[in-house]
């Protein structure tokens, strides 16, 4: 897939359907849309705690409310011990540490298995936005995600090489699991997340990932 950086002038709304219909408020004007590189990706995180993707040469913000972050935590204190403690098969990283996954696109997967296969002798890569793919890519929804934002980012986790990508909602409580071969599998409270052929052994019930969250009001129906 052919990343294209936004080389012309453009207008907001048509940044914002080229980044998948997001809100305004999540786009970076400085620097200017399709002028952005990988230092203002570190720039921004390390002077003021902000934290960006880099979509063909546009800062997206990366935000996360605090039902995904502890949906995020869990799913990753499990994966960490399989991978880590139990198997030594690699490892997790969480939601603020970007990888150039295509391109010069950065992404920041809330959650992300990288084998020890895709690593230099087991150790992650001495950048701070290293050029590396995930085994498994987790992104857990939030209110600011747009469908089409996630598309776009479906296909190049799926183009870059993920073996296993996971969308994880806490508001229908789900989970949709999406595969390089073009199949998914969507997985309701009662069905387990697994691993598959990527990450054999490992099993969570999808319920259990959104213990503790309250429950949201159902919707008043319309008269």
């Amino acid at each position: 897939m052919a990343v294209k950086v936004i080389d012309e002038p453009l207008m907001v709304s048509d940044v914002l359907h080229r980044l998948g219909d997001v809100p305004p408020e999540r786009v970076c004007l400085n620097p200017p849309p399709g002028k952005a590189t990988i230092r203002d990706v570190i720039r921004y995180q390390d002077r003021h705690n902000r934290h960006f993707e880099l979509i063909d040469g546009t800062l997206l913000e990366k935000t996360m409310g605090l039902a995904e972050s502890l949906v995020a935590s869990k799913l990753s204190r499990w994966l960490g011990v399989f991978v880590e403690d139990v198997h030594q098969l690699g490892v997790i990283t969480g939601a603020v540490g970007p990888m150039r996954v295509l391109g010069r696109q950065v992404r920041m997967p809330d959650v992300a298995y990288i084998s020890n296969d895709r690593l230099s002798d087991g150790e992650l890569p001495d950048s701070k936005v290293p050029r590396l793919v995930p085994n498994i890519a987790v992104e857990v929804l939030s209110d600011g995600n747009t469908p089409r934002e996630m598309e776009k980012k479906l296909e190049e986790y799926l183009s870059a090489g993920v073996e296993l990508v996971w969308y994880v909602d806490p508001d229908s409580r789900t989970v949709m699991v999406y595969r390089p071969d073009t199949t998914s599998t969507l997985l309701k409270s009662a069905d387990d997340l697994t691993g598959e052929n990527v990450l054999p052994g490992f099993s969570v019930r999808v319920a259990d990932l959104f213990r503790s969250l309250p429950k949201k009001p159902a919707k008043k129906k319309k008269r």
